[in-house]
């Protein structure tokens, strides 16, 4: 487990994924999802090469069937560490024979970790090693304690974006975790949803289209305020279990699940990256800390 720390935050990376396992900020305050297994066992994986899932974890490349289970293999992947210094953390994931087997591109995937005051900016980078055009999704799937102290309840949260929105819900089938090509009207120009746990009946909320770069989490018992800045990235999910789970997912996405009638190629999948031979494809989202 690596740390970084600076005068306002504290933050953990576990080398198994990746994965940012610990936010905390000068008083101590937990603001990641503790990964309870009670609920979900995970913090915040990284989602590659693929987001949600493929029908029936089968896809096809060159009319070839390959086996990937939901979000890929990266999150269940040991990482090598590439650079350690005071704020800044870099993490490695090259092909090997292992992940050809399930994943035909030579690929290699660098994930940064850098402290800026009270931001956590990280950075997602994929090279193309190979000889031939690669394709890909890539996402991040960040859970947040909710509520965050004690005498709080999860219906005291909602999450702002920066702009008003006029939004639809792509549905989800429960049984299948795939989407049924069908929208709901969410959002008429609105910057709010008020947190409550009827919302997440029908899984994960997943937008498109929308306008915003900035999503905030916010209360109405305390000033702790959680932003995302997603700028650029496609979809945005939001997830949680209906039960009494104790957490939020804000998970920025370039790519998602697949529709329940798809039977095309990988590459002609919705939201799917092509990244030609030599090519480097590089995104960004910040977690920012505020009123601490």
């Amino acid at each position: 487990m690596e740390i970084l720390k600076n005068q306002k935050l504290e933050i953990k990376i576990d080398k198994l994924g990746a994965q940012l396992t610990s936010i905390k900020d000068k008083e101590n305050i937990e603001y990641l999802w503790t990964a309870s297994e009670k609920y979900w066992a995970r913090h915040a994986p990284i989602l590659f090469p693929i987001v949600g899932k493929v029908k029936e974890n089968k896809y096809k490349i060159d009319n070839k069937e390959y086996n990937l289970n939901q979000h890929g293999f990266a999150r269940d992947s040991e990482f090598e560490i590439l650079k350690n210094e005071d704020d800044i953390l870099i993490y490695r994931l090259k092909y090997n024979e292992e992940s050809l087997k399930k994943y035909p591109y030579k690929f290699e995937l660098l994930i940064e970790y850098k402290l800026i005051d009270n931001k956590l900016q990280i950075k997602y980078k994929v090279n193309n090693l190979d000889d031939k055009k690669i394709y890909f999704s890539i996402g991040a799937h960040p859970g947040f304690n909710c509520p965050l102290l004690e005498g709080e309840k999860f219906e005291d949260y909602y999450l702002e974006f920066d702009k008003k929105e006029n939004l639809k819900r792509k549905m989800v089938d429960n049984k299948l975790g795939l989407y049924t090509g069908e929208y709901k009207e969410f959002m008429e120009d609105e910057k709010i949803i008020n947190l409550n746990r009827e919302l997440f009946i029908d899984d994960a909320i997943v937008f498109k289209d929308f306008d915003s770069n900035k999503i905030a989490l916010k209360n109405n018992k305390n000033q702790k305020i959680i932003s995302m800045n997603f700028e650029d990235f496609k979809y945005l999910g939001i997830w949680t279990k209906t039960d009494d789970a104790p957490f939020i997912c804000i998970e920025p996405w370039y790519g998602c699940a697949d529709q329940v009638d798809f039977a095309g190629e990988f590459k002609d999948k919705e939201g799917i990256i092509m990244l030609d031979k030599k090519e480097v494809f590089e995104c960004k989202y910040d977690i920012i800390i505020e009123h601490i």
